[in-house]
């Protein structure tokens, strides 16, 4: 059963573009720079001594626009970034602090495989016990940019400051701790005081929300309002030399109960590991499995719910951007990317006496509620054509 798979820009702006446009901003790097390391910086910055870029896990472009009246600071500007694929945390979080692709920094959704095992790792939780040293293939923007006399700092939540995520992902920044929105803006701010620096603010709130209640729900817009005060507040007391970028890692949209499916389990009988987000599955098959057979089985039972594709399909369509040799078995060998606002579920070892738990706001796939990614600059960036 022959069927296209989309591809995906490599020619605008995204996660990636993010921290290299900073260091240009403030002077840190060139042209030369760039050319010499790979990386690019799409977005134009004005000069600024330093940048606090905020983002915000979970706030997609077309969720913000429809609560736009909730969020009048964030939405003043319709500029937007393309997260990368899949549209999840582990993933984007990574591309946004290497500058890199999934499929060169190794960081390649929720879970993957590790062929060394042979086994699913979660690649969001895992880093402490789970994943191996080395595996995140790129070194961080924060690294390059205490090297280039810049202060990098990280501001988060005090339960992330020792996790093994953030030694890897968020290495070579200093952490400093702060639980609640106004304090950690209070950080931000306290930190660009003087000196030249570049801050992460991290703003997980929504996220965990929208997974509980959806992003349509009253408590998500009242965080969001809370959220926009604050990111107000930012704006009006950094120094005047300080830029403020605001971004998100992924968008959002809300799964109903009936548009969870269990994966039928004929269809994993070759499966050894199930990995990703159920917006996003990656299959990993034993040896031996007839792969473009599985793709066409599954393209048969999932209709138009779902794109699926082998991982060379998903490759040359550019899912992943480019991928390096040791990245490539990482992916899986069959992948099944939601449309519309279906997801994927493997029941097979639930109970059939209880109702799964299943969240309500879910990413991972390629919808544009999911890829799109607000863009708000403000600060010395603010008024950029």
């Amino acid at each position: 059963m022959a069927t296209s798979v989309p591809t995906t820009p490599d020619d605008t702006a995204n996660l990636a573009d993010v921290l290299p446009s900073c260091l240009v901003a403030l002077g840190a790097a060139d042209d030369a720079w760039l050319r010499s390391t790979g990386l690019e910086a799409r977005i134009a910055l004005r000069p600024a001594r330093s940048a606090v870029v905020v983002l915000v896990d979970g706030l997609g472009a077309n969720a913000l626009s429809a609560r736009a009246g909730h969020a009048r600071f964030l939405a003043a500007t319709k500029k937007r970034l393309r997260s990368g694929f899949p549209t999840t945390t582990a993933a984007a979080l990574s591309t946004l602090t290497t500058g890199r692709s999934p499929g060169t920094h190794g960081v390649v959704g929720y879970s993957g495989w590790n062929p060394d095992t042979g086994t699913v790792m979660n690649l969001l939780s895992g880093w402490d016990d789970e994943v191996p040293a080395g595996w995140l293939q790129s070194p961080t923007l924060f690294t390059a940019a205490a090297g280039l006399g810049v202060d990098p700092v990280v501001v988060g939540p005090t339960r992330y400051r020792s996790s093994g995520m953030t030694a890897n992902v968020l290495g070579g920044a200093r952490y400093v701790a702060a639980d609640s929105i106004p304090d950690r803006v209070d950080a931000a701010i306290a930190a660009t005081a003087t000196g030249r620096a570049l801050v992460y603010l991290y703003v997980p709130e929504l996220d965990s929300i929208g997974h509980k209640h959806g992003w349509q729900s009253d408590r998500w817009t009242a965080s969001l309002e809370l959220l926009d005060g604050e990111l107000a507040r930012l704006d009006a007391r950094v120094a005047p030399d300080v830029g403020v970028l605001v971004t998100a890692d992924h968008g959002v949209l809300d799964v109903p109960a009936e548009a969870n499916i269990a994966m039928d389990p004929d269809l994993l009988v070759d499966v050894v590991g199930v990995a990703g987000d159920p917006r996003c599955r990656q299959l990993t098959v034993a040896p031996g499995t007839d792969v473009p057979a599985l793709v066409d089985a599954w393209r048969v039972s999932v209709g138009k719910r779902a794109y699926v594709a082998s991982r060379d399909e998903a490759v040359a369509a550019g899912w992943f951007g480019a991928v390096a040799e040791d990245v490539l078995p990482r992916i899986g060998d069959v992948l099944v990317v939601a449309r519309g606002s279906w997801a994927f579920n493997d029941d097979r070892e639930l109970d059939p006496r209880k109702d799964p738990k299943r969240m309500i706001g879910q990413h991972g796939a390629l919808t544009d509620d999911e890829v799109g990614v607000p863009l708000r600059l403000a600060g010395a960036f603010a008024n950029q054509t």
